[in-house]
């Protein structure tokens, strides 16, 4: 079966164990203009919070998880070692190629 090229990066980021809210809300504005200048560079495709427990969960437009996670430590809460991602490489629905009349390319 022909493997999915990864296409994007999900990375859902929480905070670290041992900061607190205060800390973290503190670093937020500067941690906010720095992701959304991320988004409009393109870098960022989509940012989501995540259900149930703080956090976030980006679709990053890279394919490699080393330069999603180079990226994302650079942001303010990253840097103050305040958040963790777990980086997730995606790509193309691969069952889809089972579709009546998909035919693997050479």
């Amino acid at each position: 079966m022909k493997t999915t090229p990864t296409t994007k990066i999900l990375a859902i980021g929480t905070i670290n164990p041992g900061f607190d809210q205060s800390q973290v809300r503190a670093v937020l504005p500067e941690e906010v203009r720095e992701t959304v200048e991320l988004y409009l560079d393109g870098k960022i495709e989509q940012w989501y919070s995540l259900q149930g427990r703080p956090g976030v969960a980006f679709i990053i437009n890279v394919t490699d998880p080393a330069v999603a996670h180079e990226m994302l430590e650079k942001l303010p809460l990253g840097k103050a070692h305040m958040m963790s991602f777990e980086l997730i490489p995606i790509g193309p629905l691969n069952p889809l190629r089972f579709l009546q009349g998909m035919q693997s390319k050479p």
